[in-house]
């Protein structure tokens, strides 16, 4: 589909990927963009509507999707990552990234897919990660809900292609965002991926590894656990 005069509801938009997407959107003349973050005020971003949105309350979400009855396009962005383990982290931890991670995409996927089909069909695009197709002990949380929202990704695609919906999964390594900020490795620019699940919208292809690494762990999936980490843990450990 155009972006060109599309009404687009970025969440998380306040800052990093989802600021990017908002800067992107307007360089390709969307027509209206709902601005969503969980405290409204911290939207920079001038000739957006700023909504109030934290993703993991059904009654923001509810309330967003009464405000935003035009939407076309939904671009679930949020996330958060709380460095946790899943076998030895808190268990509180490790549902607030699920909830955040897993369920926030769904209940949104939810509740805009209605509108979605009333506006045409329209496009859901999901930030997820190449921590979707491995973990790591310190990133076992964060992993787990990002292969969640891979399933949930796959599903949505299934279940809305009967009324037209395009539904498009963004996978990648680091990103050059304050969440990546003191890390030492090969990182994303934030225009690059943004830009490249824009294209994805536009194009109708329904999934983007935005990286090398993003390729390289996917290629490894049809491997037997043993060697897929092995080769893992050596890319990771530059040998």
């Amino acid at each position: 589909m155009e972006l060109k005069d599309a009404v687009v509801l970025v969440t998380g938009a306040n800052r990093g990927i989802g600021a990017e997407f908002v800067r992107l959107l307007k360089e390709r003349g969307a027509g209206k963009i709902y601005a969503a973050a969980r405290d409204e005020s911290s939207i920079q971003a001038d000739g957006v509507e700023p909504i109030r949105l934290d993703i993991t309350d059904r009654g923001q979400i509810e309330a967003a999707a009464r405000r935003a009855g035009d939407v076309q396009v939904l671009i679930n962005n949020a996330g958060i990552s709380t460095g946790t383990s899943l076998i030895g982290g808190e268990e509180e931890a490790v549902r607030r990234e699920m909830d955040t991670n897993f369920y926030g995409a769904l209940l949104l996927t939810r509740a805009f897919a209605p509108i979605l089909k009333t506006n045409g069909g329209g496009a859901i695009l999901n930030v997820v990660s190449a921590l979707s197709w491995f973990t790591l002990p310190g990133a076992g949380a964060y992993a787990a809900s990002k292969a969640a929202a891979w399933s949930l990704t796959d599903n949505a695609r299934l279940e809305l292609a009967p009324q037209g919906t395009h539904v498009v999964g963004v996978y990648m390594g680091l990103v050059d965002t304050d969440m990546s900020k003191g890390l030492e490795a090969p990182k994303v620019p934030v225009a690059d991926l943004a830009g490249a699940g824009l294209d994805a919208i536009e194009s109708g292809t329904q999934e983007v590894l935005a990286d090398d690494w993003a390729k390289f762990v996917k290629s490894g999936l049809p491997l037997d656990p043993k060697e897929r980490y092995e080769k893992i843990f050596a890319a990771l450990s530059g040998s």
